[in-house]
């Protein structure tokens, strides 16, 4: 249990290294003034963050997710494995209300840390930056606006993380079956890769407009007077000035990100298994495949 956790977050701590990019991209473009756009797709964003800001600046806020990982594994995984044995049956019912229960006791985590995130993304360069790291802007954030300014757009990301994370096991369970995972599979792994990569891709999908409303409240106020009074009158003032597609700026960007952050975290994963267990651990040998807890659906 504690290697198939270690395992995890390895493949984790991967997962985000090679997502957080896009990420930034995605936050950036999530936030822009619509009137005055400073990037014109995900591409120019990628160049220019880079031209102005080194490639360092694609991996502004890293130390939030990276931070928050261990906790979120351990609450992730935990709770769908408890509530999948509570419901008593591995069903596709059960595999999305499981990973629901999961998706949604997380927010505690993965709400303060993403704001975080949000936020360091978005600060300028320079020595005039008003945080100096993941704690400090949680910090600075609680001294100006107590505990509930730390958990700001805690309703949004409930509201996405719960069906997301349901849709994301219930999909990777259908999916894994569909392609008969099964021990001694010499394809076992690209076929893990693609049921991760595919989940991870319809979980995203299922709830995306969400993501968009949480990192605009969690922006809010960064650079000017706040403008929003809550979940429904940001989307209400962004479908207005902006029309439907603001609900899905930033989506090419997360779904590049999708494929690759999980093919890193099933490969690591595997590579961690197979040095630390041996030959019977790998993909051509005749252990069984990594169980689904073992997969990361980043939010991050």
């Amino acid at each position: 249990m504690a290697l198939d956790f270690l395992a995890g977050c390895a493949g984790g701590v991967a997962g985000v290294l090679v997502g957080h990019p896009f990420d930034t991209v995605k936050v950036r473009l999530q936030v822009q003034n619509a009137e005055k756009p400073q990037y014109r797709g995900t591409l120019h964003c990628f160049q220019t963050i880079v031209r102005q800001e080194s490639v360092l600046g694609l991996y502004k806020g890293l130390g939030s997710p990276l931070m928050g990982l261990t906790f979120i594994n351990a609450l992730v995984f935990g709770v769908h494995g408890n509530t999948l044995r509570a419901l008593g049956r591995d069903s596709p019912l059960n595999q999305f209300l499981a990973g629901a229960a999961a998706g949604a006791i997380q927010c505690v985590i993965c709400c303060p840390m993403e704001l975080a995130k949000t936020r360091l993304q978005l600060q300028d360069a320079g020595p005039a930056r008003p945080y100096r790291g993941s704690l400090h802007c949680l910090a600075h954030i609680y001294r100006q606006e107590g505990v509930r300014g730390v958990h700001r757009g805690m309703l949004a990301t409930l509201l996405r993380e719960t069906p997301s994370f349901g849709v994301y096991f219930l999909s990777y369970d259908v999916l894994t079956r569909a392609l008969g995972c099964a021990p001694g599979d010499r394809l076992l792994v690209a076929k893990l890769l693609l049921a991760g990569g595919t989940s991870g891709i319809l979980s995203w999908l299922s709830t995306y407009p969400l993501d968009v409303i949480k990192s605009r409240l969690q922006a809010d106020g960064l650079r000017g007077s706040p403008r929003y009074r809550g979940l429904l009158d940001c989307a209400r003032q962004s479908y207005q000035a902006e029309g439907w597609r603001v609900f899905t700026r930033g989506l090419t960007s997360t779904l590049l990100r999708a494929f690759p952050v999980n093919a890193a975290t099933f490969a690591t994963v595997t590579v961690v298994l197979s040095y630390a267990r041996g030959p019977e651990a790998r993909p051509d040998g005749d252990a069984a495949a990594p169980a689904p807890a073992l997969t990361q659906r980043s939010s991050l």
